[in-house]
């Protein structure tokens, strides 16, 4: 994510109409798989922060999942996170457990039922990217200045 530092120092450079319209096309391409990544994950009677959150956790490889962890991958403040784990864990998606070393700490696993749900979601979001990926690369080969590759 960029931040106020980084956005002042950009320096637009000579940036032509062709660079405006890539970029234009580009968010648009973004915003349609978005839409698409939201209306798949309702069908399946997830809001799409709560896929994003199983996405999160299942995503997290070898790392321990905290609500933190969560509010760090959706960017969101800590008490959003906590109530999002806790509306999963109502649904039955997520469960909490103490860390072993630090029972303190509660780690987030996910439950049989979100395994299932997401691993549905995530092969029909793969077909959409593999769908896609076409046109995105061409996209990103006009933002590259290299239309047509």
């Amino acid at each position: 994510m960029m931040n106020d530092d980084a956005l002042s120092q950009a320096v637009p450079g000579d940036l032509a109409d062709t660079d405006y319209v890539a970029l234009a096309d580009f968010r648009h391409a973004l915003r349609q798989f978005l839409a698409f990544s939201e209306a798949a994950a309702t069908a399946c009677g997830l809001t799409p922060q709560q896929h994003q959150a199983l996405l999160a956790i299942r995503g997290a490889g070898e790392r321990e999942v905290t609500v933190g962890y969560v509010a760090e991958r959706l960017i969101l403040k800590p008490h959003s996170a906590t109530g999002l784990i806790d509306r999963l864990e109502a649904l039955g998606l997520v469960e909490r457990r103490a860390a072993p070393g630090d029972k303190r700490r509660a780690l987030l696993v996910l439950t049989d039922k979100a395994r299932e749900q997401l691993a549905r979601l995530t092969a029909t979001h793969r077909e959409e990217i593999l769908r896609l990926r076409p046109m995105l690369n061409g996209l990103l080969h006009q933002i590259e200045g290299r239309p047509g590759l």
